[in-house]
C-alpha cells in the first residue's frame, strides 16, 4: 500500500529482457535500505525488490503489468519515479494507492496556471469499466505516475491535475510533455462504491 507521495526519482541502469519478463535495475538513494522481497511504487506500479547489487537493486515486470503500463517503454538513463510502501503508524499525505495500475493515459496539454502548470490526459473510455469504477470525478484522487493528485474538469475520457513547481520538479512530471504516455491509478475507494452499487 502506497500514499502517492513519491520520494525521488530513481535512475534506469539496466533493462533485460527475458521471455516475456524485463528485470530493471536502478539507482536511487535508499538502495542500501532495501532489502529483497520488499515492494516499491515506480511509476505507480508496486515492484518487488528480487536483487541487490553494487548500490542498485532490481525488480521484474511480467506481460500484464508490461500491457498495463508504461514500464515496457523504459530505457537506461530514464527517471522513475519511486516511493517504498506506507508505514501504517504516520499521516497519510496523498491518498490509499495500491500501486496497480488500471491502465495508461496520453497527456495531451500542458497550460500555464499562473506558476503552476495544467497537464490534461486522455485515455480510452470503457463503458463497462467505467460502471466498475474506472473514471474520474471532480475533486477526486488520481494517481499519474506514482503521484497523489486531485482532478479537475473531468470528461468521460479526459482528466486534468495541477502541478505546482516543486512536484514539477522532484517527480518525472519533468519530462512529461504533449504525447507522453503515463501510467494511473483510479481511487480503490470509487471502485469499491462503483461494485456496491453493482450489486443492489
Amino acid at each position: 500500500m502506497f500514499s502517492g507521495i513519491v520520494e525521488e526519482m530513481a535512475t534506469v541502469v539496466a533493462v533485460q529482457k527475458e521471455q516475456e519478463n524485463i528485470h530493471f535495475t536502478l539507482k536511487c538513494s535508499f538502495v542500501d535500505q532495501l532489502t529483497i522481497d520488499q515492494s516499491i511504487a515506480h511509476n505507480g506500479v508496486c515492484l518487488t525488490v528480487v536483487d541487490l547489487k553494487d548500490g542498485t537493486y532490481t525488480v521484474t515486470a511480467m506481460k500484464e503489468t508490461l500491457e498495463r503500463s508504461n514500464l515496457g517503454k523504459l530505457q537506461v538513463g530514464d527517471k522513475v519515479n519511486v516511493e517504498r510502501s506506507m508505514i501504517m503508524n504516520g499521516r497519510l499525505d496523498g491518498h490509499i494507492v495500491q500501486g496497480h495500475v488500471d491502465q495508461t493515459a496520453k497527456c495531451i496539454k500542458l497550460e500555464d496556471a499562473g506558476g503552476s502548470t495544467y497537464f490534461t490526459f486522455e485515455y480510452p473510455f470503457d463503458k463497462k469499466m467505467a460502471e466498475r469504477g474506472y473514471f474520474t470525478v471532480d475533486k477526486g484522487s488520481i494517481t499519474v505516475n506514482g503521484v497523489s493528485l486531485t482532478v479537475v474538469n473531468p470528461t468521460e475520457n479526459t482528466f486534468t491535475v495541477a502541478i505546482i513547481p516543486y512536484t514539477r520538479e522532484n517527480t518525472n512530471f519533468c519530462n512529461i510533455h504533449e504525447g507522453s504516455i503515463v501510467n494511473i491509478e483510479f481511487d480503490i475507494l470509487g471502485k469499491y462504491i462503483a461494485r456496491l452499487q453493482s450489486l443492489k
